[in-house]
Formats: C-alpha cells, structure tokens, sequence
C-alpha cells in the first residue's frame, strides 16, 4: 500500500528536536519525512504476505502456520529444532540466558547493541573480534565482517577459553557497517570451534544479503545460488537467532534454532515462561505465516540485487558529493563517517548524535548514532575507533527519488559542517542508553 508522508516545516522540527531531548528514537513519526532510523520492522511486505495474514489459525497449541513456518525455516536451513519468539533480542534472550552465566565470555565479530545487552545481562562479557580491517571506515576489504581466527584461537586456547560457552558470528555485521563475512572465514572459524568442542551460533537476520556479497565477491561462488551459499553456512555452525524482521521481511517475529536437543529442550521452557507456547512462541499465528512467505521472499536474487542496488545508489550519490562514508557500502544501509565529517567535535562533543540530528533539522530525515553514545560501556580500544551514522533502507518502502531526497539533505548539512555544534548527554539509563537518553545543545 502507499502512504502519504508530510515534511515538517523547520519550526515544527525544531520544537520536535527539544520535546524529544534531541534523541530521534523519541520523535512521533509523523514528524519524520524519511525514516531510516532501521530496517528492522520497517518493511513492506508483498501481496502473499497480506493474504497469508488472512489464514491465521489461532489454535494456542499445534497451528497450522506453526507447521508451516517450522518446514520453511529447517528447509532453509537445516536446523532440526525451531524455537518462534515475537523478535530477535527476545531469540537473544532465550540463546543467552539459557547457555552464558556470570563470569563467561562471548566472543562474535562484532556485537550489535542488544545481542552486547543480554550477554551483559547474564553478567557475561562480550568479546568482539573482527578483523581490523573492520575498523578502517576508508578500507576496500571485501569482507570487513570476517572474525580475526588468530585473536579467536588465543582466546580460546588461553586461560579464559574455559569460560566461553559459544561462538557468535553475526551476519552481515550491523556494528561495523553490514558488512558480510566470507564462507571461506566461516569454515575456518566452525573449524576452530569444532576441534575445541565450542558452539558456534549465528546471528542469521542479515543471512541473504551475506550470501549475496559471498557470491558476488568470493572466488568460486559466482555460480551458487543464494539458497545454497546461505544452506552450506548454516551447515557450518549450532544454531542461530533470527530477527525475522530483517530477512524476513516482516513487521515482528524472530526464532532460536539449533542442532542440539537438548539446548532446545530448554530454549522451550524458557519460551513457556517468558513467550508463549511453543508453536506461537510470543505471535499471533498469523505472523508465523507471514514469517514463512517472507523468509523465501527474501531469497529472490531479483529481490536482493534491488534491495542492495538502493544501498549502492544512495552510497553513490553521497560519494559524488565528497561526503565521507564507510567503504565498501554494506547491505542494509548508509554509514557517514562522522570523525571525517566533524573533525573539528571532540568525543565528548557527542559527534555521531549531533550529526544524526542535524539530518533531522535539514530535512526531517531520521537517522541513528552507532558510536560513543550506542557503545559506550565498551572499553576497548577498537569499538572506540570508530563514530558512524546509519543510514538504514527499509526494504520494498522507497523509491529512488526519496533516496535523492536523503542525498541532498546530507549534501546540505555536508556543505556548513563546519557551523555544526556538539551535544551534551543529560539523561541516561545505564544501558542500552541511545534508546532513552536525552541531550541537549552545547551552549553557544
């Protein structure tokens, strides 16, 4: 369907900016003219997926559409026990809480904001271990998600390896720019898991768009299709947690899968207690058909090379006007490099969220920090080298000319960068903050 958006005039945006603490995450959305705050949930979903809401079966116990989505997810995947919760990080919760405890560690490539929260939940700390390519906005690397498998071996061979209870990969990786992992990388790390008897667990919401850049940049796989690429990497690991609202092109859902049943066991009377039952775990039934549509939708090579050509594009125009953006563009969005687009903003000046914010005031466009104020409680060295701003494109929701729309706004903003002034946090909870806080204006 279509939906008539409005801009606000400037004055509106302003007032919008002080009622909401300068935090986008607190706007209403119709002060928003183009949302690209994430690209989760925010999909259109197909003409299938609206009629496959009309055959709901809302049995508590044994739908039909359960039966559905549980063929579709093992038929993608392989993964023998399927576990429905209402989102990913409640698929995060049931992973985390049921194998990390206080003391453990969990290493990933990278660590998106919730999956870093529930491992810090169990008290467990979060270990990323990208490479460091990952970590240079300027780098070509075609695969910047890879995990660094000499860090991951001396972690797991050190006196701390004892206290790993899993291995994550997330794919693509949202922190470093959705950016996606090689299969060649995978192999090796499912290799180093498998000889020292550690689970290795996928973060999968991105899977089909990492085995779009597997078959577009890796050696040897041009002649895969993405079904096979994305069957061969779940092959390789335990389980996943799936946000279905990604590659699944709906509005709410995710799932725990895995290989072991006595994991499973577990996951469901953690399900019973917190989600539901578990064959709805936490939807409504007709969601669960939604989710399976949706999850073979997003396997569409025509689907993909549209959805990923949008990324390209907007990258492209930003990049014909000099704004500085990470390299190579990812799969799910725009990252502004903010220290080359604000050089002269301390990091106490808060740069990623005075720049997401200026977005807004130029043309309402909605935006999100992914840097100091996001993953701030990280002390290493690493997280803290870089300060971006995601651009993120909902799937099958925009065209090219609001895309033009976006690339104009930030040319603006790009052409008086030098007037911008930093922010001060005000307010705070202790974590997960980018959600809740508020800031305000540094005083002239």
């Amino acid at each position: 369907m279509v939906e008539a958006i409005r801009l606000p005039s400037f004055d509106e945006r302003e007032r919008a900016l002080a009622r909401a603490g300068y935090n986008l995450f607190n706007l209403f959305s119709e002060e928003v003219y183009i949302d690209l705050l994430t690209d989760s949930g925010t999909s259109a979903m197909s003409d299938r997926q609206w009629a496959g809401l009309m055959l709901g079966d809302e049995a508590y116990a044994g739908s039909r559409n359960f039966q559905h989505f549980e063929s579709t997810v093992r038929e993608l995947t392989g993964y023998p026990h399927i576990v429905p919760a209402h989102q990913g990080r409640a698929a995060e919760h049931l992973l985390l809480s049921t194998l990390a405890r206080s003391g453990d560690i969990v290493p990933n490539n990278m660590h998106f904001d919730t999956t870093r929260a529930h491992v810090q939940h169990v008290g467990a700390r979060p270990v990323d271990l990208a490479i460091d390519e990952a970590y240079d906005p300027e780098s070509e690397h075609p695969f910047k998600g890879n995990v660094d498998t000499r860090r991951l071996v001396e972690l797991l061979d050190g006196p701390s390896g004892a206290h790993v209870p899993l291995v994550m990969v997330t794919i693509t990786n949202n922190t470093g720019g959705g950016q996606p992992v090689s299969l060649a990388n995978l192999r090796e790390v499912a290799r180093i898991c498998r000889e020292r008897g550690k689970p290795l667990y996928l973060d999968m919401c991105r899977w089909a768009e990492n085995a779009y850049f597997i078959r577009e940049r890796e050696p040897g796989q041009d002649r895969r299709s993405v079904r096979e690429i994305g069957r061969e990497i779940f092959e390789l690991s335990d389980g996943a947690t799936m946000s279905a609202k990604k590659d699944g092109l709906v509005n709410i859902g995710g799932f725990v899968a895995t290989r072991d049943a006595g994991i499973a066991a577990r996951l469901k009377e953690a399900l019973i207690l917190f989600e539901g039952f578990p064959t709805y775990g936490g939807l409504a039934r007709r969601d669960l058909e939604a989710i399976s549509i949706g999850l073979a939708e997003a396997t569409d090579e025509r689907y993909l090379a549209h959805r990923i050509g949008q990324v390209r594009f907007l990258a492209g125009l930003l990049s014909g006007h000099g704004v500085p953006i990470l390299r190579p563009p990812g799969g799910h969005g725009v990252y502004l490099d903010v220290r080359r687009f604000l050089p002269h903003l301390g990091a106490d000046q808060l740069p990623g969220q005075a720049l997401a914010v200026e977005l807004y005031r130029e043309g309402a466009v909605r935006s999100v920090e992914i840097g100091a104020i996001m993953f701030g409680d990280d002390p290493s060295p690493a997280a803290r080298s870089m300060e971006l701003v995601r651009l993120a494109i909902p799937r099958r929701v925009y065209t090219e000319s609001h895309l033009r729309y976006v690339a104009d706004t930030i040319q603006r903003v790009w052409d008086r960068r030098s007037t911008i002034r930093g922010l001060r946090m005000v307010e705070a909870p202790e974590h997960l903050r980018h959600f809740t806080a508020r800031f305000a204006p540094e005083p002239t």
